[in-house]
């Protein structure tokens, strides 16, 4: 998502870098080519207009700083005002001064709602709640059977009412007011309500939602909204808005091949705040919606924070220190590599995480970054002995061939995988050298030591 708005936003800027003042002529010509990367990304017309109109009346006759560049001060400029059209300061969710929290979740059929719900269960599992998942989608028997088998995969307990022969009571306000009795008398601090959708919208769908509402008086009331669909994702959303005045917007499908006008023109359409994105299929793949580190990434910038927060989640620091140890004992060994692998794995794609690094995101788009290259390195490593993983120096042409079939790979694959995890153990041992030196290595040098001088060449990640 972004890739080609973060291109053209660059290129953009690049116009008035080396000019010695921010004038009216330059500024004029760079908002048209802004304005242009907005429309194409499906940014709603009369934001993009108002944005425009903004970041010019703020930037035109600005004198340059001495410790910066033009294009520096009018990136900052469009950095500032991007923030705000996302919503300026992260909003998240309220929580009950009394027990239960009651979410509403609201949103058309397919946008990814009963999914999100089960996420949200998790995401909140993760601080310390007890979620307790309503099964109020009561006209598709495979909704129910959805939310149970999501919320399956992370423990959670799904209410739902059905009758003595074991047919779906088709009463959605009932299922709610019962789930939020049943959460009180069993100690679960947050009702999470899956309703009903619809292809599009209707009158008989918003009313049972507004009756929803009305019965539990939610804490929250989220719409969840499919970001692929663009402009029709805003009318959606204004709409529900109009009928239920709900208190976010939830993003999903945004690691899909969306142009992000959504993400970019909901909030000042509804003047409501997004709360939450979902960039994936799997139940950890939903992130807390911060406008500014959304503006960072669309920069250029990356997002530094995010990339932390998520290594947080995966490390401890009994952990790094136990790693960290190995290292310097030159025990790092492949058992240890794996191990490092899934918790990477568990951070999100490749892609997004290198996203997420300063300066990198804009030299992703034509790069093929394959998660599926981390299985195959899995495969071999699982068909390993615990002997063999332990010390890969015993690998004989005996062994590889049998690691090969075993992971449905080829010898030289086997022997590329050995090849490098040598070559970064012998890159972490020079660095643990340095390190005691007191002194640092150059990113540069360690990467010519990998691709033997050729850095700088393109291709896939596999």
């Amino acid at each position: 998502m972004f890739e080609s708005l973060s291109d053209k936003l660059e290129s953009a800027l690049q116009s008035v870098t080396g000019q010695g003042k921010i004038n009216e002529l330059n500024v004029a010509e760079t908002m048209r080519e802004i304005r242009r990367a907005l429309l194409n990304a499906d940014v709603n017309y009369k934001v993009a207009k108002e944005f425009t109109a903004s970041v010019k009346e703020k930037a035109t006759g600005e004198e340059v700083l001495t410790s910066v560049t033009p294009g520096q001060q009018l990136t900052k400029i469009v950095y500032d005002e991007l923030t705000d059209i996302l919503g300026g300061e992260h909003e998240s969710i309220e929580m009950a001064e009394t027990p239960p929290t009651v979410i509403l979740v609201a949103g058309l059929q397919g946008s990814g709602k009963t999914t999100f719900c089960a996420k949200l269960a998790r995401h909140l599992k993760k601080k310390g709640h007890a979620p307790l998942l309503a099964a109020a989608d009561v006209y598709r028997p495979a909704a129910v059977d959805q939310l149970k088998k999501l919320a399956g995969e992370i423990n959670t307990p799904v209410y739902s009412v059905t009758d003595d022969d074991g047919s779906i009571v088709q009463d959605a306000v009932r299922v709610a007011e019962e789930t939020v009795d049943e959460a009180r008398q069993t100690a679960r601090d947050v009702v999470i309500i899956d309703t009903a959708g619809r292809m599009h919208i209707d009158e008989t769908m918003m009313q049972e939602v507004s009756d929803i509402k009305a019965a539990v008086d939610p804490n929250e009331t989220l719409f969840v909204v499919d970001s692929m669909t663009g402009q029709d994702a805003v009318n959606t959303a204004k709409e529900f808005n109009e009928q239920l005045d709900y208190e976010g917007v939830v993003l999903t499908k945004l690691d899909g091949d969306t142009r992000g006008g959504a993400a970019l023109s909901i909030r000042s359409v509804v003047q409501k705040p997004i709360k939450f994105a979902s960039t994936g299929e799997t139940l950890d793949a939903l992130t807390e919606f911060y406008p500014d580190r959304m503006a960072q990434r669309i920069l250029g910038m990356g997002d530094v924070v995010s990339f932390v927060e998520r290594a947080q989640e995966q490390y401890d620091k009994e952990q790094a220190e136990k790693l960290q140890e190995k290292i310097r004992s030159e025990e790092f060994d492949l058992q240890d590599f794996y191990d490092q692998l899934q918790r990477i794995q568990k951070m999100g794609s490749i892609k997004e995480l290198m996203g997420m690094i300063p300066g990198v995101g804009s030299k992703l788009n034509d790069l093929d970054v394959d998660d599926e290259a981390f299985t195959h390195i899995e495969a071999m490593i699982q068909s390993m002995t615990p002997e063999e993983r332990r010390n890969p120096d015993i690998l004989n042409g005996l062994r590889r061939r049998r690691i090969a079939k075993g992971s449905g790979m080829e010898v030289r694959d086997v022997n590329q995988l050995v090849s490098q995890f040598n070559e970064m153990k012998k890159m972490m041992k020079t660095m643990q050298k340095l390190t005691n030196q007191g002194r640092s290595m150059n990113l540069g040098n360690i990467m010519d030591k990998l691709t033997g001088g050729g850095g700088g060449r393109s291709g896939s990640v596999r």
